[in-house]
């Protein structure tokens, strides 16, 4: 999850797509060069373990657009494909 967070951050579209369950994967762009990504809380993680095939990462991401300050919330769902974890999808939170 920190990862993913960076590559935001650093604008690493490459690297995000590269950590994204191909079965989900969108073909549209993933980045939005208006936000600017400013700090990342883990509130809670489920399962994950070198030993799992899945895992769960709730986390706080705040930002910036335009000047305005923004949060958001997710709960994470990641699996392990060829022994690299992959992000499969979301649920956000308001």
């Amino acid at each position: 999850m920190r990862s993913r967070y960076s590559a935001f951050v650093l604008g690493d579209e490459a690297y995000l797509r590269r950590t994204w369950a191909a079965e989900n994967l969108p073909a549209e762009p993933l980045l939005d060069a208006a936000v600017k990504w400013l700090g990342l809380a883990i509130l809670s993680t489920e399962a994950g373990s070198e030993l799992d095939q899945s895992g769960v990462v709730t986390f706080v991401a705040r930002y910036k657009v335009n000047g305005r300050a923004g949060r958001m919330q997710e709960r994470s769902r990641f699996v392990r494909e060829q022994g690299l974890w992959r992000y499969l999808d979301g649920e956000v939170s308001d």
